[in-house]
């Protein structure tokens, strides 16, 4: 029998395995139909964009790059200069002071210049200078004024000799009826029959909108400035440094000025070993002299930010023309002009910020060329990812089911701690891309799969100890214990807890009108209730004495509020049973009305019994006052009695103070009170009354028996509280009979 036994467990074990395998291969196939490529799955998209952005704002070396600085189309700039765009015998002065007065290395604009310069002035000289009776000395004036006025070629002029890049736009889609092409294209850096053989997804425009002829032909060379690659979630991670255009390739600004920073060296394009898609061979890298920068499949790059926005120093544009910028900052500076100006409409969301400037990006690209320092994806990347699933898998499913809950909470932690600590140090040391929000997908989500099965499998076993556990802890407290995965001891041991007893008024004289089928229907429907309070603020039911109810809170889970939820539990009773008098009536049953007494003190909890039964109780003085208390209620005509230190427990409620009184089997007097409600639900009446009240008990322990008399005619008029007649009685007899010189106050029960 014992060898049956033993094959049954040994075929149980191999059945978990085989299905905690199957989970995890299961669990495995979207993440790998997603890492090759063969369905994308847009929430691990999401998540790896958010992974990468988390990334770059958490590496980004921060600080100012001061070797690039931007001439600023600022807010500043158009309010000074006007509105853009500036004549251009203002940009004419803008680069000639650039190059003149503050000697900048190179000049890379963020800019288009595609239409003329305001002829209208010109118009006018030509047009005066058609009279033939123009004299002849304001016809040369005229003349000399004339050349003046041509600002477009004033502009190409001061380009002449210059290390200046002018920037032009592609145009990715042209709508039917538009021209296509506008202006001068410059020189391609590959001709179309230089790219023969390879295979490269180039972004490809359908035309362009270029610089005006007469100043394309004086600049040195041409950079298309738009950014064909931005993410579909409209953040700009990548930037393309070509562009093809009917065959022929066309490098971007940055990629144009990294050119010219580096001494205008040929660029060379470097192609991996395996043969592309297509055929061809598949471009790895741009290498520009001896500088290398890693390329994606279609020839972009991962924009290397430097950090927020202001890592690269900024000059206003209008300082630059009065002659005001600092010398020392434009001196040998490779300088962008752009725009920061909202209006201008070249604001980009990226990794590190939104509302980042166009030409601040064209400058961490050209600080990422010109260092050679260019995060990529490496091909085998995908590869890592895809083959990390896998010892993932086969780890959280036969390992970790081995532990106990806390080491295998703290493994999940130190796999996911050490994935992202692999990927970070081949992000900064490596500069490698690499994915990780599928692979840290993947291990949570098969950990949690795992886990709910190891929870379904075992839960039969937990209910069975649940149920023998129930005998001596209330079974809503075992499960609570189950899930916090609490430290629970049913040993005997002394806490602060409170206790509430209730008790129906009359109940002898309600059960001997009743049948007995009848009443423990009537008792089943006045406990049920009462029961569901008390489990719902966190009590446990010790026992049931016929007609009463005696629950404690504290124990067996702490609870630093138990004064509070007892007070709530009882305060909800009461008003549950006075919704529950109709419903009897309706049945025929007798009214019932339940009198509850709290009392917050030091309680033995455990275990308590003989050997034949045992059962989870508390016990000492202060539980035996909250049995005092309740049957206190009926003599002060009142539903809740609470005892002074649960009224001390609980500041924010407010109390009605009732009496100090000497229970019966106790010496030492006890204040007693009668809940009234949170002090912010009070209103302003009620406040008045309890204020009025209170004072009416100082006159009356001050023996003031006139004064306090007075203040309780008017509140039993305004309430008719019945404390109110108690106290006047009281009055009335030391009217008769004054007290001791020695009196203290203090009634002295004589009944419980």
């Amino acid at each position: 029998m014992s060898d049956l036994f033993g094959r049954i467990a040994k075929l149980l074990r191999r059945t978990h395995v085989v299905t905690r395998l199957a989970i995890s291969v299961l669990t495995m196939i979207p993440f790998l139909m997603h890492s090759s490529g063969w369905k994308r799955f847009d929430f691990l998209t999401e998540l790896e964009t958010f992974a990468y952005d988390a990334r770059v704002r958490l590496t980004t070396p921060g600080g100012i790059d001061e070797r690039i600085v931007i001439i600023d189309l600022d807010e500043r700039s158009l309010s000074t200069e006007g509105h853009w765009p500036w004549p251009r015998d203002k940009m004419a002065d803008l680069i000639n002071s650039l190059y003149d007065d503050y000697e900048i290395r190179v000049l890379g604009f963020d800019a288009l210049f595609s239409e003329a310069d305001d002829p209208s002035a010109i118009l006018l000289v030509d047009n005066l200078l058609t009279d033939p009776k123009l004299p002849g000395e304001l016809r040369d004036r005229l003349q000399n004024q004339r050349y003046e006025l041509e600002t477009d070629r004033l502009f190409a002029e001061s380009m002449i000799a210059r290390d200046l890049v002018m920037g032009f736009a592609f145009r990715y889609q042209v709508p039917e009826g538009d021209a296509a092409e506008s202006g001068l294209l410059p020189d391609p850096v590959r001709r179309s029959d230089e790219l023969t053989g390879i295979s490269v997804e180039f972004p490809r425009a359908a035309g362009y909108v270029a610089n005006l002829e007469i100043l394309q032909s004086d600049a040195l060379t041409a950079g298309f400035i738009n950014k064909p690659l931005i993410d579909d979630d409209g953040i700009t991670r990548r930037a393309a440094t070509l562009s093809s255009y009917q065959g022929d390739l066309y490098a971007s600004l940055s990629l144009a000025v990294a050119l010219q920073v580096l001494g205008n060296p040929p660029l060379q394009f470097v192609f991996a070993t395996t043969e592309g898609e297509l055929g061809g061979l598949a471009i790895e890298a741009l290498k520009m002299g001896e500088k290398s920068v890693r390329v994606d499949n279609r020839a972009a790059v991962l924009v290397p930010y430097r950090g927020p926005r202001n890592s690269f120093p900024y000059v206003s544009a209008t300082d630059v023309l009065k002659g005001v910028a600092d010398p020392d900052t434009l001196r040998n500076a490779i300088a962008l002009f752009g725009a920061s100006a909202a209006g201008m409409l070249d604001l980009h969301s990226t990794p590190v910020g939104g509302a980042y400037p166009g030409v601040e990006v064209h400058a961490n690209m050209i600080a990422g060329m010109i260092d050679g320092q260019v995060r990529h994806m490496p091909d085998w990347a995908r590869g890592v990812e895809f083959v990390m699933f896998i010892p993932i898998g086969l780890l959280v499913a036969l390992w970790l089911p081995r532990l106990s809950p806390l080491t295998e909470f703290l493994v999940l932690v130190a796999m996911a701690v050490s994935l992202l600590a692999i990927n970070l140090y081949y992000w900064i040391d490596k500069s490698f891309v690499i994915p990780i929000a599928p692979t840290l997908a993947y291990l949570f989500a098969v950990a949690l799969l795992q886990l709910n099965y190891g929870f379904f499998i075992e839960s039969k076993n937990k209910r069975r100890l649940s149920g023998m556990f129930g005998q001596y802890i209330p079974p809503e407290i075992v499960e609570e214990m189950d899930q916090e995965d609490s430290e629970i001891s049913v040993e005997g041991e002394n806490r602060e807890m409170s206790v509430l007893f209730s008790d129906v008024r009359g109940f002898t004289s309600i059960s001997e009108g009743m049948k007995p089928t009848e009443l423990t229907r009537f008792m089943n429907a006045f406990l049920t209730p009462i029961t569901e309070i008390i489990h719902r603020h966190r009590g446990t039911i010790d026992k049931y004495m016929g007609d009463a109810v005696m629950a404690f809170w504290g124990a067996p889970l702490t609870d630093k509020e138990h004064a509070r939820h007892a007070v709530e539990a009882g305060m909800d009773m009461i008003a549950r049973m006075s919704q529950m008098r109709e419903e009897f009536a309706e049945k025929g049953w007798p009214e019932v009305r339940i009198g509850v007494g709290v009392n917050t003190g030091p309680m033995n909890v455990g275990n308590m019994g003989s050997k034949f039964r045992v059962a989870y109780t508390v016990l000492g003085d202060a539980v035996n006052l909250g049995s005092r208390l309740e049957g206190q209620t009926k003599n002060y005509g009142v539903e809740f009695i609470v005892s002074e230190t649960t009224y001390v427990a609980i500041p924010d409620f407010a109390f009605r103070e009732l009496d100090r009184i000497r229970v019966k089997g106790k010496n030492v007097p006890v204040a007693i009170f009668e809940p009234i409600g949170p002090r912010e639900k009070l209103s302003a009446e009620e406040n008045i009354r309890l204020s009025r009240y209170q004072l009416a008990l100082m006159l009356y322990h001050a023996q003031k028996w006139d004064l306090a008399d007075e203040e309780l005619i008017a509140l039993k008029n305004r309430d008719g509280h019945p404390i109110y007649d108690i106290y006047r009685e009281r009055i009335e007899h030391f009217r008769q009979n004054p007290p001791e010189a020695d009196w203290d106050g203090v009634y002295t029960a004589t009944s419980k």
